[in-house]
């Protein structure tokens, strides 16, 4: 009989602490002692988890999330209005997810980002992703495929970016709220437009 591998709650609450701490702080800001306390545990329990301290428990809340983006957005390069209204949805439900990857940007410049870095090993994969369907005459070549995912995601997160703009007089929040995830489709889909998968030599689209 197999024995399945049973989840290590103390490092689930670490890593949930520290996914709050990181989106509340920012990483420099982020201290392990309060992330012992969210976790209900001790900083030396932290520390046996994590030797590495910071480092090592931002590249585990940066893997988890990153992996939790991909599977609630699911890039497709064929349909990039699709995937900005599918971002839309993920930064407006989990605003503070949107911090959490803000931060990142702000503090990690490119000379303290390393190969494993989880943030740039995404970006390689969708811009891979990217390159595969402008190769298969899928995407426009015109265009560089790193422009691609960025203005996208930027136009998908705008009104992530902008939390406090009042909502109008007699709108309720979710048709404000549809309505921008309308204009930033509409947008999206006049600067890529969507494509149509079709075969290629005999097969489909290798995104």
């Amino acid at each position: 009989m197999t024995h399945q591998a049973v989840p290590d709650s103390t490092r689930d609450r670490i890593v949930a602490a520290a996914t709050a701490e990181f989106a509340r702080h920012g990483i420099a800001g982020a201290r392990i002692a309060r992330i012992a306390k969210g976790a209900k545990t001790s900083t030396e329990r932290v520390y046996a988890y994590f030797a590495g301290g910071k480092d090592d428990l931002y590249r585990s809340v940066a893997t988890q999330e990153l992996a939790a983006i991909a599977e609630a957005t699911r890039l497709d390069p064929t349909d990039l209005p699709g995937y900005a209204g599918r971002l839309f949805d993920y930064y407006t439900a989990h605003p503070e997810r949107y911090r959490l990857t803000a931060w990142s940007r702000l503090e990690l410049g490119d000379a303290e980002r390393d190969a494993d870095d989880p943030m740039r090993k995404s970006a390689a994969r969708k811009t891979e992703q990217v390159r595969q369907a402008q190769q298969a005459g899928l995407v426009d070549p015109a265009w560089d495929p790193m422009d691609i995912l960025v203005i996208v995601s930027q136009i998908a997160m705008t009104w992530a970016n902008l939390p406090d703009i009042p909502i109008p007089d007699g709108m309720d929040r979710d048709t404000f709220l549809a309505a921008r995830r309308e204009a930033i489709i509409t947008a999206v889909e006049r600067l890529f437009p969507t494509t149509p998968a079709r075969e290629t030599d005999g097969t489909t689209c290798p995104c």
